[in-house]
């Protein structure tokens, strides 16, 4: 067996333990959770669950990334509480991103120690961060992820005005001390995808670094994203830290937008759609922070004591 046709057997592995743990999980959950709990809410996605699944992984398939995007429209229209939203985007595009794995790695060439060992990492500190972020208060995830979607935007903006575009190289693979670098780096951004930042633009920067060719990165993207979104999305399942009827909308509508992508379309002329992307994800992070540092309703309220009846 090929290391390649051995990577996509533990790859399904992977997947297929993580769907039986994820219907176990399920299971137990309402037995224990009130019926209108988001973890456990009974029926199908919505249309417009569907309808974000299915155009976040399509624009993801062609390079934009689906987690900025996604927060962007669950905010605006108000599916998911901000405390579920890092889980709720873990947990819906692990489907679709472990199509695009399997999609990516057979067609683009990577040199296999350095892709496995990148992976690795990044599944290290997806499991580490999940841990973390998904007992977080709503608070501290409006902090997080509003500082995150600055980080993607910045990320973009960099990638609009060319600014990496003098990066890069040849190479489809690295050794010794760089790809300690490379690890290291996707052990971090493992730990951060987990809070809602997603991999596409810091690992194009990371490879293009490294000097391998900026195609290598759609694979170690991919590659890194399927294995470690189950490993992280199993944590904010059992701690119930996720919205289950708009995760699975990501799931099924994601599914026939990444094979749309990926075998029809392949292509698009992207520029103006980044803009957009750009103005609606830096909006998104400001009204996050902005609600994260509004004080409080009970706070606000001035509590007057009782009149004096005596007089």
């Amino acid at each position: 067996m090929s290391a390649k046709a051995a990577l996509f057997v533990a790859l399904t592995i992977f997947f297929v333990a993580y769907l039986v743990a994820w219907v176990v999980y399920l299971g137990r959950a309402r037995r224990r959770l009130p019926e209108d709990d988001p973890a456990v809410e009974r029926g199908l996605p919505s249309a417009l669950h569907l309808f974000i699944g299915f155009i976040t992984n399509f624009f993801d398939t062609l390079g934009i990334g689906s987690f900025a995007t996604t927060t962007s429209m669950f905010r605006l229209r108000k599916v998911v509480e901000d405390r579920l939203i890092p889980g709720t985007l873990n947990v819906g595009h692990t489907a679709p991103t472990v199509a695009q794995a399997f999609i990516y790695i057979s067609i683009v060439a990577a040199d296999m120690t350095t892709l496995v060992a990148m992976i690795a990492a990044s599944v290290f500190g997806a499991w580490l961060g999940a841990g973390i972020v998904a007992g977080w208060s709503r608070r501290k995830v409006q902090i997080g992820m509003g500082a995150a979607l600055l980080v993607a935007a910045s990320l973009m903006l960099a990638t609009q005005f060319g600014l990496m575009a003098h990066l890069g190289g040849e190479a489809i693979g690295v050794g010794g001390e760089r790809l300690g670098i490379g690890i290291g780096g996707n052990f971090v951004l493992g730990a951060l995808m987990t809070l809602g930042i997603g991999l596409y633009a810091p690992c194009m920067i990371l490879v293009s670094l490294l000097g391998m060719s900026p195609k290598v990165a759609f694979p170690i993207m991919m590659g890194s994203c399927a294995f470690l979104m189950p490993v992280g999305s199993m944590r904010f399942i059992r701690k119930d830290a996720y919205a289950l009827r708009p995760a699975l909308g990501l799931a099924i509508g994601g599914i026939p937008g990444v094979l749309l992508a990926a075998f029809i379309v392949k292509s698009l002329p992207l520029g103006a759609v980044r803009w957009l992307v750009i103005v609606v994800v830096i909006y998104t992070a400001v009204t996050m922070l902005r609600s994260a540092f509004a004080p409080s309703r009970a706070a606000s309220t001035i509590t007057l004591p009782p009149p004096d009846r005596r007089r």
